[in-house]
């Protein structure tokens, strides 16, 4: 079977480094297949162009431009907050924190720099701005249950995730 743009659920194994880098990103090489629902957005959409019309067994090296990965960096989505709003955190440059986004969504943030007044937080994805060179092997490739289309979970419906798995 071959990939097609959407509602095939596909299982891949991959590798990726940062283009031009030899330091690996990311892999799930020797583990569990990633397993998504092509067209549902639930990997980057460089990737899943990359993947459509391939089949089973199937490697491939593709290069993902930022534009099509993580998006560009985005200098108007760095801020200086006071740092009374961080009561309770031991800082660290570089470290991540999680809080909640005007429309209840989980915000991930760098803490860029901080002082004794304020810090400075990076809402852009870490890997934003950054080509990406991913090296997959298609583990599997089959059609969505009808389930799976309307949940948008791969193996079932979006109810058996209430348990606070944090899929979400």
């Amino acid at each position: 079977m071959t990939i097609t743009d959407e509602n095939c659920v596909v299982g891949i194994e991959y590798e990726v480094k940062e283009a031009g880098s030899d330091s690996v990103i990311d892999s799930n090489k020797g583990s569990q297949p990633l397993e998504f629902i092509m067209g549902k957005g639930q990997i980057i959409p460089g990737l899943e162009k990359a993947l459509a019309g391939m089949k089973k067994d199937e490697e491939g090296d593709f290069l993902i431009p930022s534009a099509e990965a993580y998006g560009e960096y985005n200098s108007e989505a760095v801020q200086t907050l006071p740092i009374e709003q961080f009561e309770g955190v031991e800082l660290k440059e570089g470290m991540t924190l999680y809080g909640q986004g005007e429309d209840g969504q989980t915000v991930q943030v760098i803490v860029k720099s901080f002082t004794d007044k304020d810090v400075t937080i990076d809402f852009n994805h870490p890997l934003a701005g950054k080509d990406l060179m991913f090296s997959v092997k298609v583990d599997s490739v089959r059609e969505a249950t009808s389930d799976e289309i309307a949940s948008g979970v791969v193996g079932g419906a979006a109810e058996s995730c209430d348990s606070g798995c944090g899929c979400h």
